[in-house]
């Protein structure tokens, strides 16, 4: 079962609507491909936004493309910034999250929800679940062997064929496990 895989570190983004798109950048704008990521058809964009809370705000980078709903990933460092207490969920899961303010270069969007701290996951093939005996949606622990090895508890697998085989932590978690540069995960029991 012995299979490394890369550990990412996905700092703050935000994703975006059309509808917000359109809000923020003015009426035919469209998200600009600054860098492909390791999920095919995702990438960063050259467009940046500022997220506003209660207490305080943070540029952010749009992931493209767009989605069905607003959301927002923040680490806890990032929350306390804005003087939010997000929870951890997995992307896509924005019921009952906090809401902030989206501001643009041609307007602003306040969304009700949206925001949340991402559950640690592995994005996998059904052909890499299959090789690591693993299934969709099951929760494992993963290995890092860095200058300050760390085992994550609580770290979903997620299988479908449009995925690549990554570990996606956030930054707070990459600084705890000194996870700098090209690292490597193993599941481990």
């Amino acid at each position: 079962m012995a299979k490394n895989f890369i550990v990412e570190t996905s700092a703050r983004h935000a994703h975006i609507t059309d509808a917000t798109l359109k809000i923020l950048f003015g009426e035919g704008a469209t998200l600009t491909n600054k860098k492909d990521l390791s999920q095919p058809g995702q990438y960063a964009c050259e467009e940046k936004i500022e997220v506003v809370g209660p207490k305080g705000s943070i540029k952010m980078s749009i992931l493209g493309p767009t989605r069905p709903a607003d959301q927002v990933e923040v680490s806890f460092t990032d929350a306390r910034a804005l003087g939010l207490t997000p929870p951890v969920r997995e992307s896509g899961d924005v019921a009952g999250t906090p809401g902030v303010k989206l501001v643009g270069p041609c307007g602003e969007v306040e969304i009700s929800e949206g925001v949340m701290v991402a559950k640690r996951h592995i994005h996998m093939t059904p052909e890499d679940a299959a090789e690591l005996g693993v299934a969709d949606k099951q929760i494992v622990k993963v290995a890092l062997n860095t200058a300050r090895p760390l085992v994550f508890d609580d770290v979903v697998v997620r299988v479908s064929p449009k995925f690549a085989l990554a570990m996606h932590i956030d930054t707070d978690e990459c600084n705890a496990a000194c996870a700098f540069g090209t690292v490597y995960g193993e599941i481990v029991k």
